[in-house]
């Protein structure tokens, strides 16, 4: 058997139920990954001593005892919680995240704290204050961000599997680029208690795993309704692996921007025009829905639009947020704020300043709310959209420098699904063998309907070669 460690999640859960492995062995396997990588790849700002000593013995659990990495921008009782910024450095939390304390009482255990981008600005990792974390498929390349440590973690199998957190991309888009599979569920399915805030009204925890099944199994152990957090529905929660298994056959299925001028004749393109001929071959119907500039029935919009709507909405957000990180609660004071965050906090406030708030604010959510109208019509007529997560590759370490719209024109084609609150889920479409690299397709559906793009990513996945841990 190939190092433990190098596991998928159910495979993890079946081998421990059936004591053909121990906790002691999956851990050592995963702490020897950490030791041999972490150094280079600095994924982890903090790890659990131990941590096979918190594994439940009893194995009845739906997670077993299994080792999850957990983005730092969650609090953790008991292990520092940083969100990248040494604002937080020596911050210790007393209480813990909502998702991480019912993930732990479904038996899953908090092996460390991993990167991300500095308060989640940012789709590299870079503004971590910290340092960056390297992609482990090309450490010449990002992760991606802001999630970007734990994509990182999953890909370099430093860990079982990784939950992160997205505002606008960033758990599909770190797990684009690293390889792996990343699970953005409907804003509201799953708890921000306890989740550091960027955007209150974007903000939403999500999987980053190696295979979609892995993504509806640790999904399963936390969504759900939170009595300290008003923004969760209280509609009941579906099994998310319920419809792994059932096939295309008969959905509608829309593939979107390949008309967008950054896609044209590029790899992105041809990548989910394959995906398409798969997607017939296996018994669903499948569309190209044009590009419009205006809300037309069965276009949808430019995705460029987006991009101002996120970054006002955001930054707001971002300048009530973090105003309360003054040194007298949390540690430093504000003069250890880094730069983006220093950016986004005066633009917000701008936003939001007499004269200027109707102007932006308000107009930004006018656009939001064409968004959503746009995605409710097309879901009247498609089961899914399917679309590159994002328009290229990995980028080289150091891209994001002096570019404070990295991030928002790295996640262009996601900022969309993520400002109407939509479920979605990237799956690798291609791999590069010269750079080691991957491409990623994202898959979206209405609200509530994580189901069907599981359903349909695990249809993708089971009949292509693109998932390494297969």
């Amino acid at each position: 058997m190939n190092k433990l460690n190098t596991l998928t999640l159910k495979k993890a859960i079946n081998l421990l139920k059936k004591k053909e492995i121990s906790h002691e062995d999956l851990y050592k396997d995963t702490y020897t990954a950490i030791e041999e990588k972490n150094t280079d790849l600095n994924v982890y700002l903090t790890l659990q001593d131990h941590a096979e000593k918190l594994a439940p013995p009893q194995l009845h659990t739906a997670l077993a005892g299994v080792p999850i990495a957990v983005k730092d921008n969650f609090l953790t009782h008991g292990l520092r919680t940083t969100a990248a910024s040494t604002v937080l450095d020596d911050f210790m939390p007393p209480y813990e995240a909502s998702i991480v304390s019912a993930m732990k009482k479904n038996g899953g255990v908090v092996i460390g704290k991993t990167n991300m981008d500095a308060w989640a600005h940012g789709s590299s990792t870079e503004t971590s204050q910290y340092g960056p974390t390297k992609n482990p498929r090309n450490p010449k390349h990002l992760p991606g961000g802001s999630s970007g440590g734990s994509a990182a973690a999953v890909a370099a199998d430093m860990c079982i599997a990784a939950i992160g957190s997205e505002t606008a991309g960033s758990v599909r888009q770190p797990a684009a680029w690293c390889g792996t599979v990343g699970l953005k569920p409907t804003y509201g399915r799953s708890s921000r208690y306890g989740c550091i805030a960027m955007g209150s009204s974007l903000d939403c925890p999500g999987p980053l795993t190696k295979t979609v099944e892995d993504a509806a199994i640790l999904l399963n152990s936390y969504a759900g309704h939170d009595k300290y957090d008003a923004t969760t529905s209280p509609r009941s929660v579906p099994d998310f692996t319920s419809h792994l298994h059932t096939g295309v056959k008969g959905l509608k299925i829309g593939i979107t921007y390949l008309d967008h001028p950054q896609m044209k004749g590029m790899l992105t393109e041809k990548a989910l025009l394959d995906a398409g001929k798969i997607f017939e071959k296996l018994g669903a119907h499948v569309e190209l829905v044009p590009i419009s500039d205006t809300p037309q029935p069965n276009t949808i919009l430019k995705p460029d639009y987006a991009i101002g709507v996120y970054t006002v909405c955001q930054r707001a957000e971002v300048s009530s947020n973090l105003s309360r990180f003054d040194g007298i609660r949390f540690g430093n004071d504000r003069s250890f704020f880094g730069d983006e965050a220093k950016r986004r906090i005066m633009l917000g406030t701008y936003t939001l300043s007499k004269g200027y708030a109707d102007k932006y604010y308000v107009k930004s959510q006018q656009v939001r709310s064409l968004f959503i109208q746009n995605f409710a019509q097309l879901f009247t007529k498609y089961d899914v959209l399917i679309s590159p997560t994002s328009p290229g590759f990995a980028l080289e370490l150091g891209a994001s420098a002096n570019d404070p719209m990295f991030g928002e024109l790295q996640d262009m084609l996601l900022e969309p699904s993520s400002i109407s609150g939509l479920p979605g889920i990237n799956v690798p479409c291609h791999h590069d063998e010269q750079t080691n690299l991957y491409l990623g397709m994202s898959i979206i559906a209405d609200q509530w309907q994580e189901e069907k793009v599981i359903q349909v990513a695990q249809a993708y996945e089971e009949h292509t070669q693109w998932n390494s841990w297969k």
